[in-house]
């Protein structure tokens, strides 16, 4: 079966800064992997992206690997401090063209800060994605789902309300502005109810979830693994419902990986002081797959909207997602339906191997992925 090739809205390639943990051209390799043709690079990199000549460096770094197309991402603002605005137009006009701006790892909480960044961006159709996260709700340390459990453990909560709080005012601030924003990485059901009220009030917001939020539940903490440390954190089953009903009904536009990968040194500690994040480009669509249309939530039509047409329309990638004519360069996904993957984290191309689906049997794999008329990946290896 062939879909459009897949579009990651969400993923962090750690280059430059840690490149201990991944790099630009091991991420490409994971996501071609993984049956993508381009990525969304987010920047909260070292130095932050939040310059045209760091957009540029990216752009460039991302075309050197010829296997995706890696897209920067602008910070929101700079340094990611959540203060001054980053240079947004500098950066559009580079020749990164970036339209697409995120300080993801931190939420642009100051709601004057965001209404600037919403205004600045209207003049040439630019979005804001945001981290949804108070900090005066869910603070630095917060890091397992705010319910009994987290008290049990003894782990600083961070509740549902400190994400739902901020999509409704960002929503509102959109509404106001007249431009557009994106929610990243969905977690809560009552961020689903704020997302479809606004949407029906015909506000400008689109949303992700990644494929971990519509599988992993918060019980998986009761171990202390951290590998199952995530931001925003596993939630109970009813959010997970919830947001496998919402991407089905298309509140939710599409499925981001929210790749996040981490040299083990960072992640294996005691549960609180791990980094927080997963890996997700090699199993998404898989995971997709297993949970959505075996499920009978999507049909393959509609992993193709959400892992190919939406995300490319969200990001302005007129190349991608798009119905072929003849004589185009192909960005295409081969998909087995049927096929049976057991993940095994040793085999990742990623250099972290900070791996949530390890050892599971998903049903649905990659088959080959062509990017730009070229075939950059077969079977689990690149061509």
């Amino acid at each position: 079966m062939a879909l459009p090739g897949l579009v990651d809205l969400h993923t962090h390639l750690r280059e430059p800064g840690r490149e201990d943990a991944e790099t630009i051209a091991s991420g490409a390799a994971a996501a071609a992997v993984g049956g993508f043709t381009a990525v969304l690079a987010m920047a909260n990199t070292n130095p932050v992206t939040d310059t045209a000549e760091a957009a540029e460096r990216i752009l460039d770094l991302g075309r050197a690997t010829g296997l995706v197309d890696v897209v920067p991402v602008g910070a929101v603002t700079k340094g990611l401090a959540g203060e001054e605005l980053a240079e947004l137009g500098l950066m559009h006009r580079s020749r990164a063209r970036t339209t697409f701006f995120s300080d993801d790892g931190k939420c642009v909480h100051n709601a004057r800060v965001m209404r600037r960044a919403l205004e600045y961006v209207r003049a040439f159709g630019g979005v804001v994605s945001q981290h949804a996260q108070d900090p005066h709700l869910a603070g630095p340390q917060a890091c397992a789902h705010e319910g009994e459990l987290s008290g049990r453990l003894g782990l600083p909560g961070w509740p549902g309300i400190a994400e739902e709080s901020i999509v409704a005012r960002d929503v509102m601030l959109a509404r106001h502005i007249g431009s557009r924003v994106h929610v990243a990485h969905v977690s809560t059901a009552g961020t689903v109810e704020v997302v479809r009220w606004a949407k029906a009030q015909g506000i400008d917001v689109t949303a992700e979830v990644t494929p971990h939020h519509l599988v992993l539940t918060t019980d998986l903490l009761a171990g202390y693994d951290p590998t199952f440390k995530v931001n925003p954190p596993l939630r109970p089953q009813e959010d997970v419902d919830a947001l496998r009903a919402a991407l089905a009904d298309g509140t939710i536009d599409a499925v981001a990986t929210d790749h996040a990968p981490h040299a083990r040194h960072d992640k294996e500690h005691a549960f609180v002081d791990a980094a927080f994040g997963m890996l997700g480009l090699e199993t998404a669509l898989s995971v997709v797959s297993d949970v959505m249309v075996r499920g009978g939530l999507l049909d393959w039509a509609g992993v193709a909207r959400v892992m190919s047409q939406s995300p490319a329309r969200i990001a302005g990638l007129a190349a991608h997602g798009s119905t072929l004519s003849v004589g185009d360069a192909a960005h295409l996904t081969l998909v087995d339906p049927a096929a049976e993957v057991t993940v095994d984290r040793g085999a990742s191309l990623s250099l972290s191997r900070n791996n949530p689906w390890h050892g599971r049997t998903l049903q649905g794999a990659v088959h080959a992925t062509v990017f730009g008329g070229r075939v950059t990946a077969q079977k689990g290896a690149l061509a």
